[in-house]
């Protein structure tokens, strides 16, 4: 069981994407270093528990930790794993702010945005070209962008024009946040625009081609620069595209590695024996140790996904599934009774015995 994680974040095996999101904070903050300033073992207890949330927050790490474990995401013989240490910022700054409040977030005039594409895995490993339609902000032509009916602004009252104002919470601590009147904008409008309704943007919709590369994954993204939202001087910000990969019903991917679980009758794994195994480019040549055990892996080098920056291809790991027989005919289960006998195992056996028939399935 691959429990350790789950056990970090204090949540169950089966916990929900909000239920890993909520013990991750809870953990995160009462962990933190500015918390636990010198104690050494709450800051490693931090960098796991981060560890921890990089892994359960993605479906596709996710699976492969609850199938194959942190050997899994090690990349099976020979790959590796990086250390996320204190890298999820996003989530660490949701805990900064419920921690030490808000500092000086005047707002900018940022007109770069992202949009999520859906693209299947075959698309993903050998890489596509397609069109996309979307919408993005344009300024509006209606008011020139000043969000009034009649073109006209004043400034706010409340924070003089600043945009932001100071606050005092106790006798030596304050903190400086947005205008909650004008919200960032330093003038506030009396008659709002009747087409952009005061947001002095309107949505314009627009198409782009996309030609995404071989080996992109789901933590990539492209930038299309000029194709984002339009500012207030008329020139566009840019367009930001991440992923939404579908799963393969065969494959799972960590990384450029490929990991395929596949079904072996027992038999088979006994002799040795040669398997055909499907891979990305069509069949592979297996050949079973005998003896081979359930969960056993064999890695095929630079048989994985190509590397998106155009480096050498990942590895293909084959996860060995030991299939048993449901039910036995009369027939087989005198040839089992037989092959038995034949290592000299009784049907009773004794412990002498037992020690000689483990000695036949050792390495």
């Amino acid at each position: 069981m691959n429990n350790e994680y789950y056990e970090l974040l204090g949540i169950q095996k089966g916990a929900s994407a909000s239920e890993i999101k909520q013990g991750y904070r809870k953990m995160a903050k009462k962990y933190h270093p500015d918390k636990n300033q010198g104690d050494k073992e709450a800051e490693e207890k931090f960098k796991l528990i981060n560890e921890a949330y990089e892994t359960l927050k993605d479906d596709k790490k996710r699976g492969i930790y609850d199938k194959y474990g942190k050997a899994g995401l090690e990349g099976g013989m020979g790959g590796g794993r990086s250390s996320q240490g204190f890298g999820n910022f996003d989530d660490l700054g949701d805990i900064f702010e419920s921690m030490f409040g808000n500092r000086n977030q005047r707002q900018r005039e940022n007109n770069d945005f992202a949009i999520e594409v859906n693209i299947t895995f075959k698309e993903s490993v050998f890489g596509v070209t397609k069109t996309q339609i979307y919408d993005y902000q344009q300024t509006c032509k209606t008011c020139n962008g000043t969000g009034s009916a009649d073109k006209k602004t004043t400034t706010c009252s409340y924070c003089n024009g600043a945009g932001e104002v100071q606050q005092q919470q106790g006798f030596l601590m304050s903190f400086v946040q947005t205008c909650p009147k004008c919200r960032g904008a330093g003038s506030v409008i009396k008659t709002p625009c009747r087409t952009c309704h005061g947001h002095k943007k309107v949505k314009v919709e627009d198409e782009v081609e996309l030609k995404i590369p071989a080996g992109i994954d789901s933590d990539h993204r492209l930038r299309v620069q000029g194709r984002g939202n339009m500012g207030s001087n008329g020139t566009r910000g840019d367009l930001y595209i991440t992923f939404n990969i579908a799963q393969d019903e065969n494959f799972t991917r960590h990384g450029d590695d490929l990991y395929l679980e596949v079904p072996v009758f027992f038999t088979q794994a006994i002799l040795g024996e040669k398997i055909k195994v499907k891979s990305l480019t069509g069949e592979i040549e297996l050949k079973l140790e005998q003896g081979t055990k359930d969960k056993q892996q064999y890695l095929f080098r630079n048989e994985g996904v190509q590397n998106v920056k155009g480096y050498s291809k990942g590895n293909f790991i084959v996860q060995i599934k030991l299939v048993y027989p449901k039910k036995l005919g009369t027939e087989q289960v005198d040839l089992l009774l037989k092959l038995q006998e034949s290592f000299g195992i009784d049907r009773k056996p004794t412990i002498g015995f037992l020690d000689k028939f483990k000695k036949l399935f050792e390495d």
